[in-house]
């Protein structure tokens, strides 16, 4: 099923097509605004817009009688999904969010069983429904493979109510299916400010550089195998790493002695990968109306955004998935 592009309500697609754990990624952007149009890619051969779409996206957030008949299907197997949508209906009642939660929830459950048990789950939403999802991922998941609420700043301050803070952000909630998972290490620039003051040095070749502490603090505790004399100087505390390491930066010429003779680690910065990545990604920007990239498409995403995930939980020749998939960003994104 690689390099496939499937036509259709994406429950019934996963349910006919898509194999128990064949699939090493989910990415999904599911819409939630019913007032948006989000068909505007899919035509008729005449040029109409796709009927099946419209009913799709006109009636899944509002409760009718395929909601309450979703609903009672879940309620009916016994388990967390049961429990937590049984909640939801005492607390929301038959509101257009129960709805949506009621459309949400069977499609998480099949997205559990083709996922792989080390594959991984990244849904984006605005926190009008976060809190909701991330109560169904818990349900569907387990609460023990949660890993991180994601925040991207997906566009600049701007003044839109007089009653609350600016909107700027999208939530991304990352889950596993194991602790099997994958996550490879994702490295952003250091920004400038950092760099002013941090790497201050310059080298003769003109290698910039910094001074890192290379002695243990008293806060870390005594270890007797760092504990040693090197070059006449013994901290009071002992070394952060063990001799013959700290004889390989002394040959490699990344040893400095200040003047009050106090040892120091040179970190090139040429030699970093940059920033480690934590859960506040502010360094992607939004889409603007000039973007080459921009396709008109009423929710789209950054390709960076999707390379980003796809970098950090899948490997070259993995299985992505994105049931919603709307214009095609993580399809361009994985190829």
């Amino acid at each position: 099923m690689e390099n496939t592009l499937f036509y259709g309500d994406n429950l019934d697609i996963l349910r006919r097509y898509i194999k128990d754990e064949s699939v090493d990624l989910v990415y999904l952007d599911p819409p939630f605004n019913s007032a948006q149009t989000y068909n505007a890619f899919f035509q008729e051969k005449d040029g109409t817009a796709a009927a099946s779409q419209i009913r799709a996206f006109e009636d899944t957030w509002h409760w009718n009688t395929e909601s309450e008949r979703t609903y009672q299907e879940l309620v009916t197997r016994p388990g967390k999904v049961s429990e937590v949508m049984q909640a939801f209906r005492t607390f929301l009642g038959q509101n257009d969010m129960m709805a949506y939660l009621a459309m949400m929830a069977p499609r998480l459950v099949e997205l559990r069983r083709v996922l792989k048990s080390t594959g991984s789950l990244y849904l984006h939403c605005d926190p009008t429904a976060s809190h909701y999802l991330k109560l169904l991922l818990d349900a569907v998941l387990g609460q023990e493979n949660y890993r991180n609420e994601i925040t991207w700043k997906r566009t600049t301050a701007h003044s839109d109510s007089t009653t609350r803070f600016s909107h700027v952000t999208d939530i991304i909630l990352f889950y596993s299916r194991s602790v099997t998972h994958r996550l490879h290490p994702i490295y952003k620039p250091h920004k400038e400010s950092y760099l002013r003051s941090h790497y201050r040095h310059k080298d003769a070749s003109g290698r910039v550089y910094r001074l890192d502490n290379i002695i243990r603090s008293q806060s870390m505790g005594p270890r007797p195998n760092l504990a040693y004399e090197y070059k006449g100087f013994r901290p009071p505390f002992g070394w952060r790493m063990v001799l013959k390491k700290l004889q390989e930066i002394d040959k490699n010429g990344q040893l400095y002695w200040s003047k009050s003779g106090t040892p120091y680690l040179v970190r090139y910065l040429d030699e970093q990968e940059g920033e480690i990545l934590d859960n506040l990604w502010d360094d992607i920007p939004p889409l603007n109306s000039m973007a080459v990239e921009r396709l008109g498409y009423p929710t789209q995403k950054p390709v960076a955004l999707l390379e980003r995930i796809i970098s950090a939980s899948s490997n070259p020749g993995d299985v992505v998935l994105d049931p919603f998939c709307g214009c095609g960003t993580t399809i361009d994104a994985a190829q």
